[in-house]
Order: C-alpha cells, then sequence, then structure tokens
C-alpha cells in the first residue's frame, strides 16, 4: 500500500509552507507530495496568504526534491487550454527528472471561477474527454511528427507536440463517482483511477465499474492502479485525535466514519479494508499544513506497518 500525501493549499498556506511539507513528506518515506487545484477557499478558512498555482508550485519543488512524486488531484480542466497544460507539465517532468503525475478533472467549483473571472462552460465532462485526448496525443507523437486534432471544443493544426516529458508515459489520474461517463474515460486514458472521500462500499462498487469499462475496451482491469483520497486525523491516544480533529474544525466521530482518524492501530486497519475493497494507494488529505509531528506519526507507526 502506498501512501501519498495530499494538500489543500487554497484552505492557507504559502510556497514555503508546501515546500516545507514536501521535504517532510520525501525525508519520511512517503511516496509523493500532491496539491489541490484550486484558487479559492473552501468553508470558514481566510485562506491567507492567498491561493498558489498548482503547477507553479510543483515546478518549484521539483528543483527542491530528489524521489518523491510529485501531481495534482485534480487539475481542473477549465483553467488550462490542453496545449497549454501539455507543455506546462512536460516541463515540470523534465524539472523533476521524471517523477511528474497529471490529475486532470472537468473542474466543478463555480465561484472560483467567477472570482478570478475564468469562463465555467456549462459542458465540462465533453471539454475533458477532448482535453485528454490532446495532452496524451501531444505527448504521444514521436518526435518529428506533427499532432493535429479537430474537435468540437479544441482544434489544434500540425503542432510540434513539443517539448517531451522526461518520462516515457506521464501517468495520468481520472477520478470520481459518476456511475457511467467517469468510468469509461478513466478505462480510455487513465493509468490510476482515484475515488475521494467514499465509503468502503461505495469505493468497492465504483472500482468494479472502471474494471468493467475497462474490459468492454479490451483492456485489463488490473492495467490500472486504484486508489482513495481519504481525510487524516491520527493520534497516539484519544485526547491528541481529539485535538487534531478541532483545529481543522471536524469532529472525530464524522472523521472516523468518513476518512481515517483514530490511533495508529484503527488507522492501519481501516486502510487495510480499503485495501481489500481494491485499493493500493491511499493520498492522505492532510488539512493542518503546519502540524508536521503528525506526518511523523503516520510515518513511524503506520506507514511502517503498511510496507
Amino acid at each position: 500500500m502506498d501512501l501519498r500525501i495530499f494538500t489543500e493549499p487554497q484552505q492557507g498556506a504559502s510556497y514555503d509552507t508546501l515546500l516545507t511539507v514536501a521535504k517532510a513528506t520525501e525525508d519520511l518515506g512517503f511516496d509523493a507530495f500532491f496539491r489541490s487545484d484550486h484558487y479559492l477557499r473552501m468553508g470558514a478558512v481566510d485562506g491567507l496568504p492567498g491561493p498558489t498555482d498548482a503547477w507553479i508550485t510543483l515546478a518549484g519543488l521539483a528543483r527542491e526534491t530528489k524521489r518523491i512524486r510529485l501531481g495534482t488531484l485534480m487539475t481542473a480542466g477549465t483553467f488550462r487550454l490542453p496545449g497549454v497544460l501539455a507543455i506546462q507539465v512536460a516541463q515540470v517532468d523534465q524539472m523533476s527528472g521524471g517523477r511528474v503525475e497529471l490529475g486532470l478533472g472537468a473542474g466543478w467549483f463555480e465561484e472560483e471561477h467567477k472570482a478570478y473571472g475564468i469562463p465555467f462552460p456549462k459542458e465540462k465532462f465533453g471539454r475533458l474527454e477532448e482535453q485528454l485526448a490532446i495532452v496524451t496525443g501531444l505527448w504521444g507523437t514521436p518526435a518529428g511528427e506533427e499532432f493535429s486534432y479537430d474537435g468540437r471544443y479544441y482544434q489544434l493544426e500540425k503542432s510540434p507536440a513539443l517539448p517531451k516529458p522526461a518520462q516515457a508515459k506521464v501517468p495520468v489520474l481520472i477520478g470520481g463517482h459518476g456511475a457511467t461517463r467517469t468510468p469509461r474515460l478513466a478505462a480510455r486514458y487513465a493509468d490510476e483511477f482515484n475515488i475521494p472521500f467514499a465509503s468502503l462500499e461505495d469505493t468497492q462498487r465504483q472500482f468494479g465499474r472502471v474494471r468493467a469499462a475497462a474490459e468492454e475496451i479490451g483492456r485489463k482491469g488490473d492495467d490500472l492502479v486504484y486508489s482513495n483520497a481519504l481525510v487524516a486525523c491520527v493520534g497516539k491516544d484519544d485526547a491528541e485525535v481529539a485535538r487534531r480533529a478541532a483545529v481543522i474544525g471536524r469532529e472525530v466521530d464524522e472523521l472516523k466514519a468518513n476518512g481515517l482518524a483514530g490511533s495508529p492501530a484503527e488507522v492501519v486497519d481501516k486502510i487495510g479494508r480499503y485495501a481489500e475493497a481494491g485499493a493500493s494507494r491511499v493520498y492522505l488529505q492532510m488539512l493542518d499544513l503546519d502540524d508536521l509531528d503528525h506526518l511523523e506519526l503516520i510515518s513511524a507507526q503506520v506507514q511502517s506497518q503498511l510496507s
């Protein structure tokens, strides 16, 4: 079971804070550092000092880290044109020595689009499908050849399809709860399928849909990595769990029901149940980025038992 650290910087984090967490992620033996791609806070937080851009952040971290994978859960397809996104991700992959992964979603948070003047189209899923075709098509075009695309939403003509990523294949992550279109899109384009903040039952059901969709197009269901994203709130005792829950404005019972909360033993047990549901990777949503002791505890007493 891979454990990855997943951050939500729009809730309030500077680049320096993210760098500190990313370095701790690497030093403590976690597999990867991922971040959300949002420009507006959610809920009752001030969001100070303000939003940071996901791919600018990852470019900086690419030069400041050596081992961990770096990526997004999920880049909003509404934020960037697909050709530009392909260039950005390829460049950051080069800067990292081939450690980047692209999580790409349709975009959903209308308020952040209004706040920063970003168009919020009604038809987002069709755009996402074309974006995936273009980004992967540009990367997959042999050097010296050109790439063209004539879609409903995007058109590319005689692109040199450059630059290329450092990796032969940048892993693409697709996720969500949709019962029909999402599994089909994942089956066609994804190297990994992620379901965020889902119960064990919903996880097993959605993984099954993705496997079935993959098999329908002649792909093996096991070709994909299956993962969960879950909030983490771990403590060495009940008092520490309660303190960490209070800091992030959540109730312990709710966190235990919907996330990975409690003692290290409780969390190891629940991760084991997600593994039984088909997950081989978990993204730990860390909402208090100043609490590095939390990372150290998870590394020493949770991750060590899952290795």
